[in-house]
């Protein structure tokens, strides 16, 4: 069962993201604590981005310089981030990542042509000076909330920067894999990491990431919009009636 999720999940975190929202349930369903299963999820996301970064990148879709660039202020926000302590109760906050999800879902149907954009091997994107603080921030919300992070990011490289949706899914793989080590130490370190089923739904997910980055660039745009407008439809319905 965890392969077969792992392989869903690997497909959809590769095209659009949220696929937490359906592992960590499936291991917890496991018998697993809730803190365990958050720490085995990390191996299955960690070589799933590897595998989806690596994909992308062989077929010439991924912009190493600006990823890196962006990766300099995402992972120190994303540190600064896990040291804040937030009082606002966990339900209100899935309930406001719910609404906003499903703004991002709208807004997707309202800006076509930023979701339109034909994928190139080549891009001449530039990253100014606020699209630094937008990675920032982005980063210090992945730090201490972390649900949904990567859809923050696709929308943040697709409307802001101007990245195609093929293109902006793997510099997004690539910023969670550099996001990801991180948090697994700490998991590791604290004894929470359960490696047997977390390397089983690693397997999944690596073979889902890589299909998924084949379909990506083999269907372009139009099938991925589609995808991602539903995923953004399920993961707002989850967090907000759950």
């Amino acid at each position: 069962m965890l392969f077969f999720v792992g392989l869903f999940v690997g497909f959809i975190n590769t095209i659009a993201g949220s696929g937490s929202f359906l592992t960590l349930p499936v291991l917890i369903w496991t018998g697993m604590p809730a803190n365990i299963a958050n720490g085995t999820n990390r191996i299955s996301i960690l070589l799933g981005s590897l595998t989806g970064v690596l994909s992308f990148n062989k077929k010439k879709y991924f912009d190493f310089r600006n990823a890196a660039r962006l990766a300099a202020f995402t992972i120190p926000g994303a540190i600064a981030g896990s040291f804040f302590v937030v009082e606002i109760p966990d339900a209100l906050i899935e309930k406001i990542i719910g609404y906003v999800m499903i703004a991002f879902a709208v807004l997707t149907i309202w800006k076509p042509q930023a979701f339109n954009r034909p994928p190139q091997n080549k891009t001449n994107v530039k990253v100014r000076w606020f699209h630094y603080l937008l990675f920032l921030l982005v980063g210090f919300y992945g730090g201490f909330i972390q649900a949904g992070v990567g859809i923050f990011m696709l929308f943040a490289l697709v409307v802001s920067l101007g990245y195609d949706l093929v293109n902006a899914n793997s510099i997004k793989l690539a910023l969670t894999l550099v996001f990801t080590p991180f948090s697994l130490a700490v998991f590791i370190l604290n004894d929470q990491v359960d490696w047997i089923p977390g390397l089983v739904l690693a397997a999944g997910t690596i073979l889902g990431s890589w299909g998924g980055a084949r379909f990506a660039i083999k269907k372009g745009v139009g099938v991925m919009k589609v995808i991602l407008f539903t995923v953004l439809i399920l993961s707002a319905a989850k967090l907000i009636f759950s």
